[in-house]
């Protein structure tokens, strides 16, 4: 069963939260047997799950309802609201900003597949023909703005202070050749933000949303190795040994998964397992 929850308009094994006790979920414990509700961004989140229900599932007696989003605010809302069971979209530090601004106690599963963050543009062909004073749009949540300065600094685009890290913000630029002007959008609006700016920094899922090839597309991409962004199933605390939550992290790590990403997204998504 597919639903599909319409846009919000303006983002292993690990415990997430702030002072949070090894306590259980107050819910009470799901049958076994009940269809496992999981909210998922569409791509590529949707359609791997899609392909779990379809050619794996049915032999371990997992029964799963799908719930798409097309924003990365409103599946923890639904999870914390016990509308889900699980949320599939987000990775680790991600989910970490949540946390520690709404207070969340849930906990992050093992990762799945890496969606690799991309520069795109629609006004120059190369990294190197970027115009001086261009306007460059980037996600406006703090770990995947972070997370885009990373990107352009690895391309030597900027350089970035000492120490920023993950977090990093446009204070922490040291240096911009360029004199480049960033725009913080909400991640669904990047794509169409390429009519309007020199380049974009897209996360995965809605460059693929909307035609783009990332691993060929991409004026810049992120490496696999070591990335930290990888997305995976999470669950609210105390959940995460609900026989069906295991049967379905079972079968997401399983090969025929690892094969179905390889085969299907040709490397613009990335097996983290």
């Amino acid at each position: 069963m597919r639903r599909t929850i319409a846009t919000v308009l303006a983002t292993a094994g690990l415990v997430l939260g702030l002072g949070m006790a090894a306590c259980g979920s107050d819910s009470a414990a799901s049958s076994a047997d009940a269809p496992l509700k999981v909210g998922v961004s569409p791509v590529p989140h949707g359609e791997i799950l899609r392909y779990v229900a379809d050619k794996l599932a049915p032999a371990e007696g997992l029964k799963l309802d799908i719930v798409e989003f097309n924003d990365y605010i409103q599946p923890n809302v639904a999870l914390q609201d016990k509308q889900l069971d699980a949320n599939y979209f987000q990775h680790v530090p991600y989910l970490s900003e949540e946390v520690a601004s709404k207070g969340y106690e849930f906990t992050a599963l093992k990762p799945v597949h890496i969606e690799p963050l991309g520069l795109y543009s629609k006004k120059v062909g190369s990294v190197a023909d970027l115009p001086v004073d261009g306007v460059v749009a980037i996600p406006n949540d703090p770990s995947n703005s972070g997370r885009a300065l990373n990107l352009l600094a690895a391309n030597g685009i900027i350089t970035l202070k000492d120490g920023a890290g993950v977090k990093a913000t446009e204070a922490d630029i040291a240096s911009n050749p360029k004199n480049l002007k960033f725009e913080a959008l909400e991640g669904a609006q990047l794509p169409r933000s390429l009519e309007d700016t020199a380049a974009s920094v897209i996360n995965g899922n809605y460059a693929i949303e909307t035609g783009l090839t990332p691993a060929k597309d991409a004026l810049a991409l992120e490496k696999g190795e070591n990335n930290p962004y990888a997305n995976l199933v999470v669950v609210r605390t105390g959940d995460e040994n609900d026989p069906r939550i295991v049967k379905l992290e079972k079968l997401l790590h399983s090969p025929e998964v690892k094969k179905f990403i390889e085969d299907k997204y040709a490397g613009s998504v990335l097996p983290a397992f």
